[in-house]
């Protein structure tokens, strides 16, 4: 079990997207990982994580971890920008720390 926190910046990416059927698939995988169910999930540099969806434009949620049970989510993006979703959740995760 986790304890699933959502960044700002996280919820308006979630909130904004326009696809209503991916933003409740996005939805049901991060309730799905409240109960420890992680799924796909790739490091992507710097304690940052990635949780991949293979559907429709290839959907990622950044998150870090933090202790045994609190995840921190960074924010999200797609296939098209993901170096830039990267580095982005890189920067945010660098924040979180400080």
């Amino acid at each position: 079990m986790y304890i699933i926190k959502q960044l700002d910046d996280f919820k308006i990416w979630l909130d904004g997207l326009r696809d209503n059927k991916a933003r409740i698939r996005l939805a049901r995988r991060l309730d799905k990982a409240e109960r420890g169910l992680l799924g796909d999930v790739k490091s992507v540099g710097e304690g940052v994580m990635e949780m991949r969806e293979h559907f429709g434009s290839g959907w990622r949620m950044y998150y870090v971890q933090q202790g045994d049970v609190l995840i921190v989510m960074l924010g999200g993006g797609d296939k098209s920008t993901q170096q830039q979703d990267i580095k982005i959740a890189q920067q945010r995760a660098k924040y979180l720390e400080d």
